[in-house]
Protein backbone atom coordinates (compact mmCIF):
# COMPACT_ATOMS: atom_id res chain seq x y z
CA UNK A 1 0.00 0.00 0.00
CA UNK A 2 1.42 3.48 -1.28
CA UNK A 3 4.98 4.10 -0.85
CA UNK A 4 7.46 2.28 0.50
CA UNK A 5 9.22 4.04 3.42
CA UNK A 6 13.15 4.22 3.36
CA UNK A 7 13.81 2.00 6.65
CA UNK A 8 17.41 2.09 6.26
CA UNK A 9 17.95 5.66 6.44
CA UNK A 10 15.38 6.49 9.35
CA UNK A 11 13.61 3.20 10.65
CA UNK A 12 12.88 4.95 13.59
CA UNK A 13 10.59 7.73 12.14
CA UNK A 14 7.22 6.99 12.02
CA UNK A 15 8.07 3.61 13.51
CA UNK A 16 5.39 1.90 16.48
CA UNK A 17 7.57 1.03 20.02
CA UNK A 18 6.11 -1.50 22.35
CA UNK A 19 6.78 -0.35 26.08
CA UNK A 20 7.86 -3.05 28.45
CA UNK A 21 7.92 -2.30 32.10
CA UNK A 22 10.16 -5.39 32.88
CA UNK A 23 8.94 -5.83 36.26
CA UNK A 24 5.14 -6.63 35.22
CA UNK A 25 5.88 -8.74 31.74
CA UNK A 26 6.75 -12.06 32.83
CA UNK A 27 8.22 -13.90 35.75
CA UNK A 28 10.69 -16.60 34.73
CA UNK A 29 12.13 -17.96 37.84
CA UNK A 30 8.90 -17.95 40.30
CA UNK A 31 10.19 -14.93 42.49
CA UNK A 32 6.89 -13.02 41.58
CA UNK A 33 9.07 -10.27 39.85
CA UNK A 34 9.14 -10.11 35.79
CA UNK A 35 12.95 -9.92 34.40
CA UNK A 36 14.39 -9.86 31.22
CA UNK A 37 14.74 -14.25 30.34
CA UNK A 38 10.66 -13.49 30.65
CA UNK A 39 10.41 -10.59 28.11
CA UNK A 40 12.52 -12.40 25.53
CA UNK A 41 9.97 -16.09 25.77
CA UNK A 42 7.13 -13.33 25.34
CA UNK A 43 8.75 -11.73 22.68
CA UNK A 44 6.73 -13.79 19.93
CA UNK A 45 4.05 -12.33 21.17
CA UNK A 46 4.91 -8.82 20.61
CA UNK A 47 6.46 -9.26 16.99
CA UNK A 48 3.00 -10.71 16.26
CA UNK A 49 1.40 -7.31 16.79
CA UNK A 50 3.74 -5.79 14.03
CA UNK A 51 5.78 -3.28 15.98
CA UNK A 52 8.99 -1.87 14.99
CA UNK A 53 10.31 -2.34 18.07
CA UNK A 54 10.41 -2.38 22.13
CA UNK A 55 11.63 -0.05 24.82
CA UNK A 56 12.68 -1.34 28.37
CA UNK A 57 12.40 0.61 31.20
CA UNK A 58 15.04 0.31 33.17
CA UNK A 59 16.79 -2.81 34.27
CA UNK A 60 19.60 -1.65 35.95
CA UNK A 61 21.49 -2.49 39.54
CA UNK A 62 19.15 -0.18 41.88
CA UNK A 63 18.19 -1.00 45.20
CA UNK A 64 14.47 -0.16 44.03
CA UNK A 65 13.26 3.21 45.85
CA UNK A 66 12.07 4.34 42.66
CA UNK A 67 11.68 0.87 40.89
CA UNK A 68 14.79 1.48 38.72
CA UNK A 69 14.93 5.10 38.10
CA UNK A 70 17.39 5.07 40.63
CA UNK A 71 20.55 3.42 39.54
CA UNK A 72 23.27 2.45 41.54
CA UNK A 73 24.92 0.64 38.30
CA UNK A 74 24.25 2.05 34.77
CA UNK A 75 26.40 -0.71 33.18
CA UNK A 76 25.19 -4.00 34.86
CA UNK A 77 21.62 -6.04 35.12
CA UNK A 78 20.08 -5.77 38.89
CA UNK A 79 19.60 -9.35 40.21
CA UNK A 80 16.00 -9.48 39.99
CA UNK A 81 16.00 -9.24 36.57
CA UNK A 82 18.78 -11.46 35.38
CA UNK A 83 22.20 -10.90 34.14
CA UNK A 84 24.15 -8.93 31.33
CA UNK A 85 24.01 -12.41 29.27
CA UNK A 86 20.34 -12.71 29.55
CA UNK A 87 20.24 -9.11 28.42
CA UNK A 88 22.12 -10.45 25.81
CA UNK A 89 20.38 -13.07 24.33
CA UNK A 90 16.85 -10.60 24.80
CA UNK A 91 18.78 -8.66 22.18
CA UNK A 92 19.84 -11.36 19.98
CA UNK A 93 15.76 -12.76 20.08
CA UNK A 94 14.39 -8.84 19.24
CA UNK A 95 16.95 -9.15 16.61
CA UNK A 96 16.04 -12.00 15.24
CA UNK A 97 12.41 -11.18 15.15
CA UNK A 98 12.51 -7.55 13.60
CA UNK A 99 12.57 -5.61 16.65
CA UNK A 100 14.82 -2.73 17.51
CA UNK A 101 15.75 -2.11 21.12
CA UNK A 102 15.55 0.71 23.44
CA UNK A 103 16.61 1.05 26.55
CA UNK A 104 15.54 4.04 29.29
CA UNK A 105 19.26 5.90 30.27
CA UNK A 106 18.52 7.81 33.45
CA UNK A 107 20.95 11.01 33.31
CA UNK A 108 19.40 13.61 35.61
CA UNK A 109 19.94 11.57 38.69
CA UNK A 110 21.81 8.31 40.34
CA UNK A 111 20.45 6.41 43.07
CA UNK A 112 22.06 7.46 46.70
CA UNK A 113 23.76 3.89 47.01
CA UNK A 114 25.63 5.07 43.59
CA UNK A 115 28.99 4.61 44.19
CA UNK A 116 29.64 7.86 42.86
CA UNK A 117 27.61 9.79 45.50
CA UNK A 118 28.87 7.30 48.20
CA UNK A 119 32.14 8.93 47.62
CA UNK A 120 30.52 12.43 46.84
CA UNK A 121 29.30 12.71 50.38
CA UNK A 122 31.92 11.87 52.52
CA UNK A 123 34.13 14.96 52.05
CA UNK A 124 34.02 18.39 49.75
CA UNK A 125 37.64 17.59 48.19
CA UNK A 126 37.23 14.03 47.08
CA UNK A 127 37.60 13.16 42.93
CA UNK A 128 33.78 12.52 43.30
CA UNK A 129 32.91 15.68 45.11
CA UNK A 130 31.23 18.12 42.87
CA UNK A 131 29.57 15.55 40.33
CA UNK A 132 26.17 15.92 42.76
CA UNK A 133 24.41 19.53 43.52
CA UNK A 134 25.40 20.72 47.08
CA UNK A 135 25.11 23.85 48.88
CA UNK A 136 25.44 25.12 52.13
CA UNK A 137 22.26 26.11 54.40
CA UNK A 138 21.23 29.70 54.45
CA UNK A 139 22.58 31.29 57.95
CA UNK A 140 19.17 29.92 59.45
CA UNK A 141 19.83 26.20 58.73
CA UNK A 142 17.28 26.14 55.78
CA UNK A 143 18.14 25.24 52.39
CA UNK A 144 20.02 26.87 49.76
CA UNK A 145 16.46 27.55 47.90
CA UNK A 146 12.77 27.09 47.96
CA UNK A 147 13.07 24.46 45.49
CA UNK A 148 10.55 21.77 46.04
CA UNK A 149 10.36 18.07 44.54
CA UNK A 150 8.55 16.46 41.69
CA UNK A 151 7.11 13.64 44.73
CA UNK A 152 6.82 15.54 47.75
CA UNK A 153 8.73 18.05 50.30
CA UNK A 154 11.70 20.27 49.45
CA UNK A 155 14.53 19.22 46.79
CA UNK A 156 17.00 19.37 49.12
CA UNK A 157 18.21 17.04 51.76
CA UNK A 158 20.70 17.82 54.72
CA UNK A 159 23.65 15.58 54.96
CA UNK A 160 25.98 15.61 58.02
CA UNK A 161 29.02 14.15 56.34
CA UNK A 162 29.52 17.22 54.31
CA UNK A 163 27.27 19.31 56.62
CA UNK A 164 25.50 20.34 53.36
CA UNK A 165 22.31 20.06 51.56
CA UNK A 166 22.45 17.57 48.42
CA UNK A 167 19.75 18.43 45.28
CA UNK A 168 16.95 16.20 44.83
CA UNK A 169 14.48 16.73 42.26
CA UNK A 170 12.40 13.03 42.51
CA UNK A 171 12.99 11.16 45.77
CA UNK A 172 15.55 12.35 48.58
CA UNK A 173 17.13 8.67 46.78
CA UNK A 174 17.88 10.18 44.11
CA UNK A 175 20.08 12.81 44.30
CA UNK A 176 20.72 15.48 41.52
CA UNK A 177 24.14 14.44 39.10
CA UNK A 178 25.91 17.83 38.29
CA UNK A 179 25.56 18.08 34.80
CA UNK A 180 27.62 21.38 34.73
CA UNK A 181 30.61 19.20 35.43
CA UNK A 182 32.41 17.72 32.14
CA UNK A 183 33.84 14.89 33.66
CA UNK A 184 29.94 13.83 34.76
CA UNK A 185 28.90 14.40 30.93
CA UNK A 186 31.55 11.83 29.89
CA UNK A 187 30.63 9.54 32.57
CA UNK A 188 27.45 9.24 31.05
CA UNK A 189 28.61 9.04 27.51
CA UNK A 190 30.58 6.35 28.60
CA UNK A 191 27.42 4.42 29.50
CA UNK A 192 26.11 5.02 26.57
CA UNK A 193 28.48 4.10 24.41
CA UNK A 194 28.89 1.03 26.74
CA UNK A 195 25.06 -0.08 25.63
CA UNK A 196 25.70 1.04 21.94
CA UNK A 197 28.52 -0.72 21.74
CA UNK A 198 26.51 -3.90 22.68
CA UNK A 199 23.85 -3.51 20.23
CA UNK A 200 20.99 -1.59 22.04
CA UNK A 201 19.31 0.46 18.95
CA UNK A 202 18.74 3.68 20.62
CA UNK A 203 17.78 5.47 24.30
CA UNK A 204 14.53 6.65 25.79
CA UNK A 205 15.80 9.58 28.13
CA UNK A 206 14.31 9.80 31.17
CA UNK A 207 13.38 13.28 32.59
CA UNK A 208 16.15 14.56 30.40
CA UNK A 209 15.47 18.34 31.01
CA UNK A 210 15.79 18.00 34.66
CA UNK A 211 18.88 17.39 34.10
CA UNK A 212 20.62 21.11 34.15
CA UNK A 213 19.51 23.49 36.96
CA UNK A 214 20.40 27.41 37.50
CA UNK A 215 23.49 27.06 38.98
CA UNK A 216 22.39 30.42 40.89
CA UNK A 217 20.47 28.71 42.91
CA UNK A 218 18.20 31.14 42.22
CA UNK A 219 14.11 30.61 44.18
CA UNK A 220 11.25 29.58 41.88
CA UNK A 221 8.78 32.30 41.21
CA UNK A 222 5.24 30.85 42.75
CA UNK A 223 2.75 29.79 40.10
CA UNK A 224 -0.23 31.65 39.08
CA UNK A 225 -3.55 30.17 40.69
CA UNK A 226 -1.98 26.93 41.58
CA UNK A 227 -4.15 23.41 41.71
CA UNK A 228 -1.76 21.54 44.14
CA UNK A 229 -1.45 18.17 44.82
CA UNK A 230 2.14 18.74 46.29
CA UNK A 231 4.75 21.77 46.71
CA UNK A 232 6.09 21.91 43.91
CA UNK A 233 3.01 22.67 42.52
CA UNK A 234 3.14 25.70 43.63
CA UNK A 235 5.99 27.05 41.71
CA UNK A 236 7.25 27.71 38.03
CA UNK A 237 9.80 25.78 37.83
CA UNK A 238 12.31 27.54 36.00
CA UNK A 239 15.30 27.26 37.87
CA UNK A 240 15.73 23.63 39.23
CA UNK A 241 15.34 22.57 35.44
CA UNK A 242 14.93 23.42 31.78
CA UNK A 243 18.60 25.11 31.51
CA UNK A 244 20.20 26.08 28.41
CA UNK A 245 23.25 23.97 28.96
CA UNK A 246 21.04 21.13 27.84
CA UNK A 247 21.77 21.39 24.54
CA UNK A 248 24.87 21.29 23.87
CA UNK A 249 24.64 18.01 25.60
CA UNK A 250 22.17 16.46 23.69
CA UNK A 251 24.84 17.67 20.86
CA UNK A 252 27.44 15.36 22.30
CA UNK A 253 24.92 12.90 23.03
CA UNK A 254 23.77 13.13 19.18
CA UNK A 255 27.60 12.99 17.88
CA UNK A 256 27.98 9.52 19.99
CA UNK A 257 25.05 7.69 17.97
CA UNK A 258 26.03 8.53 15.07
CA UNK A 259 29.35 6.64 15.18
CA UNK A 260 26.64 3.68 15.27
CA UNK A 261 24.47 2.66 12.47
CA UNK A 262 20.60 3.96 12.51
CA UNK A 263 20.38 4.61 16.44
CA UNK A 264 17.20 6.52 17.79
CA UNK A 265 17.03 8.89 20.95
CA UNK A 266 13.49 10.14 21.97
CA UNK A 267 13.59 12.30 25.17
CA UNK A 268 10.84 12.74 27.86
CA UNK A 269 10.09 16.53 28.36
CA UNK A 270 7.70 17.62 30.68
CA UNK A 271 7.03 20.87 32.32
CA UNK A 272 5.24 24.36 31.90
CA UNK A 273 6.77 24.82 28.35
CA UNK A 274 7.19 21.34 27.16
CA UNK A 275 6.57 21.59 23.73
CA UNK A 276 9.03 24.31 23.22
CA UNK A 277 11.64 22.18 25.18
CA UNK A 278 11.50 19.14 22.97
CA UNK A 279 11.52 21.13 19.66
CA UNK A 280 15.07 22.33 21.22
CA UNK A 281 16.67 19.12 21.76
CA UNK A 282 15.04 17.62 18.52
CA UNK A 283 15.73 20.68 15.98
CA UNK A 284 17.74 20.29 13.07
CA UNK A 285 20.14 17.33 12.48
CA UNK A 286 22.49 17.28 15.32
CA UNK A 287 20.30 16.79 18.52
CA UNK A 288 18.11 14.12 19.53
CA UNK A 289 15.56 12.59 16.81
CA UNK A 290 12.27 12.89 18.78
CA UNK A 291 10.87 13.66 22.31
CA UNK A 292 7.57 13.04 23.98
CA UNK A 293 5.79 15.08 27.11
CA UNK A 294 2.45 14.79 28.99
CA UNK A 295 -0.16 16.31 26.24
CA UNK A 296 -1.79 13.06 25.74
CA UNK A 297 -0.77 10.78 29.14
CA UNK A 298 -2.25 13.41 31.96
CA UNK A 299 -3.59 16.40 30.07
CA UNK A 300 -7.37 16.92 29.27
CA UNK A 301 -9.95 14.70 28.06
CA UNK A 302 -8.95 13.64 24.33
CA UNK A 303 -11.08 15.40 22.40
CA UNK A 304 -11.29 16.50 18.96
CA UNK A 305 -9.90 20.21 20.02
CA UNK A 306 -7.27 19.07 22.08
CA UNK A 307 -6.15 16.39 19.72
CA UNK A 308 -5.96 19.25 17.00
CA UNK A 309 -4.56 22.11 19.64
CA UNK A 310 -1.64 19.22 20.29
CA UNK A 311 -1.14 18.55 16.67
CA UNK A 312 -0.54 22.14 15.02
CA UNK A 313 2.58 22.39 17.93
CA UNK A 314 4.17 20.50 15.48
CA UNK A 315 4.68 21.54 12.28
CA UNK A 316 6.68 20.49 9.40
CA UNK A 317 10.45 20.09 10.39
CA UNK A 318 9.66 18.87 13.26
CA UNK A 319 8.75 15.44 14.75
CA UNK A 320 6.75 14.41 18.01
CA UNK A 321 6.53 10.89 19.61
CA UNK A 322 3.26 10.76 21.69
CA UNK A 323 1.97 7.94 24.49
CA UNK A 324 -1.76 7.78 25.42
CA UNK A 325 -1.01 5.67 28.34
CA UNK A 326 2.98 4.80 30.09
CA UNK A 327 4.19 3.76 33.11
CA UNK A 328 4.10 6.77 35.10
CA UNK A 329 -0.18 7.38 33.62
CA UNK A 330 -3.58 6.48 34.27
CA UNK A 331 -4.36 3.83 31.69
CA UNK A 332 -6.33 5.62 28.68
CA UNK A 333 -9.28 3.50 28.89
CA UNK A 334 -10.25 4.18 32.85
CA UNK A 335 -9.24 7.54 32.03
CA UNK A 336 -10.83 9.01 29.12
CA UNK A 337 -13.82 6.43 28.13
CA UNK A 338 -16.40 8.28 30.76
CA UNK A 339 -18.98 5.45 30.52
CA UNK A 340 -18.25 4.20 26.79
CA UNK A 341 -18.26 0.82 26.33
CA UNK A 342 -14.75 0.22 27.84
CA UNK A 343 -13.61 -2.56 24.64
CA UNK A 344 -14.42 -0.11 21.77
CA UNK A 345 -12.69 3.01 23.24
CA UNK A 346 -9.94 1.12 23.64
CA UNK A 347 -9.92 0.52 20.03
CA UNK A 348 -10.66 3.65 19.13
CA UNK A 349 -7.97 4.85 20.65
CA UNK A 350 -5.57 2.81 19.63
CA UNK A 351 -6.85 3.75 15.89
CA UNK A 352 -6.26 6.80 16.38
CA UNK A 353 -2.90 6.83 18.00
CA UNK A 354 -1.48 4.97 14.92
CA UNK A 355 -3.23 7.32 12.49
CA UNK A 356 -1.14 10.36 14.05
CA UNK A 357 1.59 12.33 12.68
CA UNK A 358 4.42 11.30 15.20
CA UNK A 359 6.50 7.86 16.71
CA UNK A 360 3.52 6.20 19.01
CA UNK A 361 4.61 4.25 21.51
CA UNK A 362 1.74 1.80 22.78
CA UNK A 363 1.99 0.41 26.54
CA UNK A 364 1.94 -3.23 27.45
CA UNK A 365 -1.58 -3.80 28.09
CA UNK A 366 -2.94 -0.90 25.56
CA UNK A 367 -3.31 -4.12 23.16
CA UNK A 368 -5.21 -5.61 25.49
CA UNK A 369 -7.57 -2.39 26.04
CA UNK A 370 -6.08 -2.74 30.11
CA UNK A 371 -7.96 -0.39 32.20
CA UNK A 372 -5.95 1.14 34.88
CA UNK A 373 -5.61 -1.82 38.17
CA UNK A 374 -7.63 -1.22 41.40
CA UNK A 375 -4.68 -1.33 43.96
CA UNK A 376 -5.83 -1.61 47.41
CA UNK A 377 -3.75 0.95 50.01
CA UNK A 378 -2.31 -1.57 51.38
CA UNK A 379 -0.59 -3.15 48.50
CA UNK A 380 0.91 0.20 46.86
CA UNK A 381 4.41 0.29 46.64
CA UNK A 382 4.92 3.44 44.61
CA UNK A 383 6.15 6.23 46.77
CA UNK A 384 4.69 8.51 45.37
CA UNK A 385 1.16 7.02 45.69
CA UNK A 386 1.41 6.18 49.31
CA UNK A 387 2.50 10.06 50.41
CA UNK A 388 0.36 11.63 48.41
CA UNK A 389 -2.93 9.04 48.63
CA UNK A 390 -6.08 9.38 47.93
CA UNK A 391 -4.90 12.51 45.89
CA UNK A 392 -2.56 10.83 43.41
CA UNK A 393 -2.97 8.64 39.91
CA UNK A 394 -1.28 5.87 41.39
CA UNK A 395 1.10 4.71 38.98
CA UNK A 396 1.02 1.37 40.70
CA UNK A 397 -2.13 0.48 38.66
CA UNK A 398 -0.55 1.21 35.22
CA UNK A 399 2.39 -1.35 36.34
CA UNK A 400 0.27 -4.32 37.42
CA UNK A 401 1.20 -8.05 35.49
CA UNK A 402 0.91 -8.86 31.73
CA UNK A 403 -2.57 -10.93 31.78
CA UNK A 404 -1.11 -14.00 29.15
CA UNK A 405 -4.36 -17.22 30.48
CA UNK A 406 -6.60 -15.85 32.78
CA UNK A 407 -7.33 -19.18 33.62
CA UNK A 408 -4.06 -20.03 34.78
CA UNK A 409 -2.08 -19.61 38.27
CA UNK A 410 -1.04 -16.28 38.00
CA UNK A 411 -2.60 -15.68 34.50
CA UNK A 412 0.40 -16.97 33.26
CA UNK A 413 2.54 -14.76 34.17
CA UNK A 414 4.76 -16.72 36.79
CA UNK A 415 4.34 -19.18 39.47
CA UNK A 416 4.12 -17.05 42.55
CA UNK A 417 2.27 -14.24 43.57
CA UNK A 418 3.20 -11.07 41.95
CA UNK A 419 4.97 -8.14 43.32
CA UNK A 420 1.85 -6.27 42.80
CA UNK A 421 -1.90 -7.35 42.63
CA UNK A 422 -3.91 -8.59 39.11
CA UNK A 423 -7.36 -6.68 39.01
CA UNK A 424 -9.65 -9.19 38.62
CA UNK A 425 -11.22 -7.70 35.05
CA UNK A 426 -8.17 -8.07 33.55
CA UNK A 427 -8.14 -11.71 33.57
CA UNK A 428 -10.75 -12.08 30.82
CA UNK A 429 -9.14 -9.58 28.77
CA UNK A 430 -6.17 -12.12 28.61
CA UNK A 431 -4.13 -12.72 25.75
CA UNK A 432 -5.25 -16.01 25.48
CA UNK A 433 -8.55 -15.12 25.14
CA UNK A 434 -8.23 -12.35 23.15
CA UNK A 435 -6.51 -14.94 20.74
CA UNK A 436 -9.40 -16.55 20.18
CA UNK A 437 -12.20 -14.24 19.77
CA UNK A 438 -11.50 -12.53 16.24
CA UNK A 439 -13.30 -9.22 16.88
CA UNK A 440 -11.25 -8.64 20.30
CA UNK A 441 -8.96 -5.83 20.52
CA UNK A 442 -6.00 -7.45 20.32
CA UNK A 443 -6.54 -8.64 16.81
CA UNK A 444 -7.89 -5.17 15.94
CA UNK A 445 -4.60 -4.04 17.46
CA UNK A 446 -2.74 -6.37 14.73
CA UNK A 447 -4.80 -4.76 11.95
CA UNK A 448 -4.19 -1.38 13.26
CA UNK A 449 -0.51 -1.88 13.63
CA UNK A 450 -0.21 -3.07 9.97
CA UNK A 451 -2.22 -0.65 8.71
CA UNK A 452 0.08 1.81 9.90
CA UNK A 453 3.67 -0.43 8.85
CA UNK A 454 2.23 -0.60 4.94
CA UNK A 455 1.08 2.85 5.25
CA UNK A 456 3.59 5.46 4.14
CA UNK A 457 0.65 8.20 4.60
CA UNK A 458 0.60 6.79 8.31
CA UNK A 459 3.82 6.61 9.08
CA UNK A 460 5.97 9.36 7.92
CA UNK A 461 3.10 11.84 5.85
CA UNK A 462 1.47 15.27 6.38
CA UNK A 463 -1.10 15.90 8.80
CA UNK A 464 -3.73 18.49 7.82
CA UNK A 465 -7.00 19.25 9.73
CA UNK A 466 -10.04 18.86 8.40
CA UNK A 467 -12.84 19.29 11.03
CA UNK A 468 -12.72 19.51 15.21
CA UNK A 469 -15.98 19.95 16.41
CA UNK A 470 -17.49 18.77 19.37
CA UNK A 471 -17.57 14.79 18.46
CA UNK A 472 -15.80 14.77 15.36
CA UNK A 473 -12.05 14.76 14.39
CA UNK A 474 -10.95 14.54 10.88
CA UNK A 475 -7.58 14.44 9.04
CA UNK A 476 -5.79 13.69 6.31
CA UNK A 477 -2.14 12.18 6.18
CA UNK A 478 -0.73 12.86 2.72
CA UNK A 479 2.48 11.27 1.01
CA UNK A 480 3.57 11.67 -2.41
CA UNK A 481 0.35 10.49 -4.18
CA UNK A 482 -1.22 8.66 -1.34
CA UNK A 483 -3.94 10.58 1.01
CA UNK A 484 -5.99 8.66 3.67
CA UNK A 485 -8.94 10.53 5.44
CA UNK A 486 -8.94 9.52 9.15
CA UNK A 487 -12.39 10.42 10.73
CA UNK A 488 -12.76 9.65 14.42
CA UNK A 489 -16.09 10.04 16.56
CA UNK A 490 -14.14 11.27 20.42
CA UNK A 491 -17.44 12.84 21.67
CA UNK A 492 -20.43 11.32 23.43
CA UNK A 493 -23.37 12.21 20.42
CA UNK A 494 -23.51 11.15 16.84
CA UNK A 495 -21.32 13.67 14.86
CA UNK A 496 -21.88 14.53 11.01
CA UNK A 497 -19.36 14.62 8.01
CA UNK A 498 -20.13 13.64 4.70
CA UNK A 499 -17.36 11.62 3.48
CA UNK A 500 -16.32 12.67 -0.65
CA UNK A 501 -16.88 11.06 -3.42
CA UNK A 502 -15.21 8.34 -4.19
CA UNK A 503 -13.14 7.94 -0.78
CA UNK A 504 -12.56 3.66 -0.62
CA UNK A 505 -12.70 2.66 3.03
CA UNK A 506 -9.59 0.77 4.53
CA UNK A 507 -10.75 0.09 7.92
CA UNK A 508 -13.95 1.24 10.01
CA UNK A 509 -15.14 0.88 13.61
CA UNK A 510 -18.66 1.15 13.40
CA UNK A 511 -20.18 3.04 10.37
CA UNK A 512 -21.92 5.90 9.31
CA UNK A 513 -25.75 5.21 7.16
CA UNK A 514 -25.13 5.19 3.42
CA UNK A 515 -25.12 8.44 2.56
CA UNK A 516 -26.14 9.86 5.93
CA UNK A 517 -23.11 10.95 7.12
CA UNK A 518 -24.22 10.22 10.73
CA UNK A 519 -21.32 8.86 12.36
CA UNK A 520 -21.95 7.34 15.85
CA UNK A 521 -20.34 6.91 19.25
CA UNK A 522 -16.88 5.37 19.19
CA UNK A 523 -16.94 4.88 15.64
CA UNK A 524 -13.99 5.74 13.56
CA UNK A 525 -12.75 5.35 9.53
CA UNK A 526 -9.71 5.79 7.47
CA UNK A 527 -10.27 5.77 3.87
CA UNK A 528 -8.05 6.19 1.24
CA UNK A 529 -9.39 9.08 -1.10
Amino acid sequence: MGHEVDVKEEWWRGATIYQIYPRSFADSNGDGVGDLPGITAKLDHVASLGVDGIWLSPFFTSPMADYGYDVSDYCDVDPVFGTLDDFRALLDRAHALGLKVIIDQVYAHTSDAHPWFAESRMSRDNPYADWFVWADAKPDGSPPSNWQSVFYGPAWTWDARRKQYYMHNFLPEQPQLNLHNEAVQQALLDVAKFWLDMGVDGFRLDALNFGFHNASLADNPPRANPDPTRPHDFQQLINNMSQPELVPFVERLRALTDLYDARFTVAEIGGADATGEMQLVTAGNARLNTAYNFDFLDGPQITPAYVAKVMARWPEGTWPSLAFSNHDAVRIVSRCAQGREPAAYAKLMLLLLLCLRGNPFVYYGEELGLHHAEVPFERLLDPEAIRNWPETKCRDGARTPMVWHGAEPQAGFGTAEPWLPFDPRHLAQSVAAQEADGNSVLQFARRAIALRRESAALRTGDFTLINADENLLVFTRRFGDETLLCLFNLGHETGQFLLPAGCEEITALGSALPGSGAWPVLSAYVGRI
